[in-house]
Order: structure tokens, then sequence, then C-alpha cells
């Protein structure tokens, strides 16, 4: 998994109904081996394409797209973090995944802290990349709203080069996806914007083997917040990484499939 398959483009979604045929979900799914449940943030599944590429090439990587997002329908009643917990917990047992390790980004991350705190036998261990989910601790350090700012702002506050890696919409139509993805964003984030106030204290109740890689040039949660969600689950594992921001299974991939690699490797010595 540690080397990068740039050939590799995400395969076609397939789309699986859930919840009685009420939710239909969108899941691309490539690769064999280890299996890898990869969560995506606001800005949508491409944010983790080249990591579940990479990953693919050794393993087994399931990307579901959020309801709501690229495109995809979201019911009126499907709104909140846990029914896209609840939904990925039972796409794992439709799926008959064992010994997953779930990766979350920002926003995935808050989604895959509330699946592992449901203590499901199918997840081995939580990767969270720069995540969302638990307040800053300060009002000095609010969590920086990227919907409400212009797209060069956003950039800045995100990436570490936004030059060089900034998720810029190529046309109209992908300018389009990107604010309905902004859209999506604002309905699971809820009142209290991109955390739930009960969630710190709960996540002392997470059982199984967990990593907190954090981009260092976050401008959106800083580096602070990293290190408080990190020490909010036992045992957790703290990464930051240099020279990257909010994204950096973007910027610093091959440091990011490193430090899998890692945590891995501990779980089959």
């Amino acid at each position: 998994m540690s080397t990068r398959n740039e050939d590799t483009i995400m395969n076609t979604p397939q789309t699986l109904r859930l919840f009685s045929d009420t939710l239909s979900l969108a899941v691309a799914d490539q690769g064999s081996g280890q299996t890898f449940l990869i969560l995506h943030g606001g800005a949508g599944p491409v944010s983790v394409s080249g990591l579940a590429n990479a990953i693919s090439a050794t393993g087994r990587a399931i990307v579901p797209t959020h309801p709501g997002y690229s495109g995809q329908p979201r019911p009126d009643w499907f709104h909140r973090i846990d029914d896209l917990a609840l939904a990925y917990l039972a796409l794992l047992e439709r799926l008959d995944a064992k010994d997953v390790v779930v990766i979350g980004s920002s926003l995935g991350g808050w989604i895959g802290s509330e699946m592992a705190l449901r203590n499901s036998p199918r997840m081995a261990a939580l990767i969270l990349l720069n995540a969302a989910g638990i307040d800053s601790g300060s009002p000095d350090r609010p969590i920086v709203d990227p919907t409400k700012l212009p797209p060069s702002e956003r950039a800045a506050l995100a990436f570490h080069n936004p030059q060089k890696f900034a998720l810029t919409p190529a046309n109209p139509e992908a300018l389009a996806m990107m604010i309905a993805n902004q859209k999506a964003t604002q309905i699971y984030a809820g009142e209290s914007f991109m955390h739930d106030p009960t969630l710190r204290g709960r996540l002392a109740g997470i059982a199984i083997p967990a990593m907190v890689i954090w981009g260092t040039s976050d401008r959106i949660m800083d580096v602070d917040y990293g290190r408080r969600y990190a020490q909010s689950i036992p045992g957790a594992r703290f990464e930051p990484i240099d020279e990257a921001g909010h994204f950096p299974q973007i910027e610093r991939l091959d440091e990011v499939l490193r430090l899998i690699d890692d945590l891995v490797a501990a779980q089959t010595a």
C-alpha cells in the first residue's frame, strides 16, 4: 500500500439500497485484501480518491458517497451524522466486511468516530484525517466554516500549498456540484457547526486502536484541535504531518500511507 498507483482511478460506484430500500447509497469498491472503509468530508469523494486508488493497489478500498453529495439523492429524513454512521455500519453488514479499518477525512472522521462508538465487531481500527466532530475547547479558536468563504480564502485556510493542491472546479458543472456539496455539509454539520458538544466526552468509549493524523498547516481546525481529539480517545496515536493542511491525504499522500501501514502492521504483528 505504500506505493502510489497513479494510473488507477476509482471505479464506477454501484448503487445499494439500505434500510428496507429507503436509502440509496453509491459505493465504489475496488481492490482486494485488507479492507478499508474511506469516508470523505465536505469536499466530496474526489478529496479521498487518490488515497483510495493508492490503497486499492494492495488492499480493498470501499468509498461511499454520502447522500446529498456529488449528485446523489438524500431523503429528507436522512440529515444527521448518526444517520450516516448507522448507514455505514449497515453497509459493512451488507458487504460482510470484516476487520475493517475505517479512515475518515474531516466530516468523514466525525462519522467514523460515531461508528467506532457503536462497538461494531466488524471495525478493527479507526484512522482520522483532520477530523471534525468535537468542540475546539476555546471560543477564541472556533471551527472555521469554509462554506461561507470565497474560494481563494477557503483554499488558503485548507492547504499548505493552495496554488498546487487546491480543489478548483474545472467547469460550471463542477462548480455547481461544489456548491451542492457545501449545502449538504451545512445540513449534516448541524446547528453547532461541525461538532457535537457531547462527542468529546463520549470518545472515551472507543475501544479499538485509533490514530489521529493531522496536517499542521490546517487553519480550519488547527493542530491543537487535533491533539485535543487524540487525547480524548484512549490510547490513540497523534501523528502531525508538516507541509499539509486540512487534506493531508492530498498534500502528503505518501506520508499518510506510511502511517496507515504502521497501524495495520501493528494490528497484524
